[in-house]
């Protein structure tokens, strides 16, 4: 079972309601809705059925929220975030792969 620090580090905790996410995102609920609706981020539900959000999470909303500010628009901004952490995630892979191979 997980302990409370670990908790507390864990990127992927969902530590937020949609309340507090929204605050922390500056946007409204309905902006974060709206993510989901653009596959960009899927809150984890509460036993309720209520939205609970990660750090991670929120970060890909921040940078939404920014791209939006700037008159990208929501769905593009979605996009290019997903390809940006896409590429990212296959960046870090080859960089285990070559210090695998390294070794």
């Amino acid at each position: 079972m997980a302990q409370p620090d670990d908790m507390l580090d864990d990127e992927d905790y969902p530590a937020y309601t949609m309340g507090r996410a929204a605050e922390i995102v500056g946007a409204s609920q309905d902006f974060l809705r709206r993510l989901d609706e653009a596959k960009l981020i899927t809150p984890y539900r509460s036993a309720g059925g209520h939205r609970r959000y990660s750090r991670y999470q929120l970060r890909l909303a921040a940078r939404a929220r920014e791209m939006v500010d700037h008159g990208t628009a929501l769905e593009a901004a979605c996009r290019i975030i997903i390809l940006e952490d896409q590429l990212e995630e296959a960046l870090r892979h080859n960089q285990n792969q070559g210090q695998q191979q390294a070794a």
